[in-house]
């Protein structure tokens, strides 16, 4: 009921909603409709109370909650149920958890806090309280297990349009899992399978956005950065996810239906590196040469002097 409260007063926000008016539209008692106005003012929604007026939702809290982000996604044809938690080790784990409990596609675990974020090559990443996005998606594709690394791809071009739409603030996506502005990191992407002999079970895709951080750890100083931090603003997390789920929607189902051609020339034009020396640094060893861009598998070409291009498959790039 709490949900159905705050999705009236976010689509009427321009207005006041009368207590008699919002208890017939959800069929409840006025004395009801008050409980959950003061429970979402506790939450740090800013509803003010005028007399022979209503409600009105000034401003959203700063804390994410379930029932918020329901009322904000309820027309995405994706993404349906949330799971939401204060504090976790990482959505990452939670979202495995939930596959092994039969979560169905579409499920997304969001938190404010990781105490153990999940970044790419087991490191961690840092997930400050009530500051960034620190989320998991969990899909389940039919697609080939040699396909499944595009959804990195797809789920990089979602976030830099979302972002880069909502923040003024031009995203570069570096192969195949960092979104940086200026040229320091603001985003990063985990895809994670679970897979059967035969057959793919699910992809978790975990993303992390730093949204409002004002401040990093002396060790990522120099090469991290904030929404707030380029552009000077605080941002809306709860919205800023709605953006993000609903880009990647779209490109999700045009990605199922007409593989991966549509999605090739979107990442291409915010790629960082094409047409750059780079280096690729791989579990083996290292090639330096110039990013030609991606074939139509999403791996990495590089041709190195001698002319030959390589096919990179999993790799760290410096652009150098």
């Amino acid at each position: 009921m709490k949900t159905k409260v705050l999705t009236l007063l976010r689509e009427n926000k321009d207005t006041f909603l009368s207590g008699e008016k919002i208890s017939n539209e959800l069929d409840c008692s006025r004395t009801a409709v008050w409980k959950h106005i003061d429970s979402l003012r506790k939450e740090g929604y800013d509803i003010v109370a005028v007399q022979n007026k209503g409600y009105q939702l000034k401003k959203s809290g700063s804390q994410l909650s379930e029932h918020d982000l329901v009322s904000r996604i309820k027309e995405n044809n994706l993404f349906h149920h949330v799971v939401y938690h204060s504090l976790v080790t990482s959505t990452q784990v939670i979202a495995h958890q939930l596959v092994n409990e039969g979560a169905r596609e579409g499920t997304i675990v969001v938190a404010d806090e990781q105490t153990a974020g999940k970044g790419r090559l087991g490191r961690t990443w840092d997930s400050q309280h009530e500051t960034g996005i620190w989320m998991s998606l969990i899909l389940k594709p039919l697609v080939d297990f040699r396909q499944a690394p595009q959804l990195t791809l797809v789920a990089a071009v979602a976030l830099a349009r979302a972002l880069q739409n909502k923040s003024g603030q031009q995203i570069d996506i570096k192969w195949p899992n960092d979104l940086l502005v200026n040229g320091k990191k603001i985003c990063g992407i985990l895809t994670e399978l679970q897979a059967d002999p035969d057959r793919i079970k699910s992809v978790i895709i975990g993303i992390g956005v730093n949204v409002n951080h004002e401040h990093f750890p002396q060790e990522i100083t120099d090469i991290a950065t904030s929404l707030k931090k380029e552009s000077g603003k605080n941002f809306d997390r709860a919205e800023l996810i709605t953006d993000i789920l609903d880009e990647f929607s779209w490109l999700y189902e045009a990605y199922l239906t007409n593989g991966f051609s549509l999605i090739k020339p979107l990442w291409e034009a915010h790629s960082l590196s094409i047409g750059k020396k780079v280096i690729a640094r791989r579990a083996k060893d290292s090639l330096v040469g110039i990013a030609l861009g991606i074939n139509e598998n999403g791996v990495l070409l590089l041709q190195d002097e001698t002319g030959h291009v390589h096919e990179i498959y999993s790799a760290d790039i410096e652009i150098s």
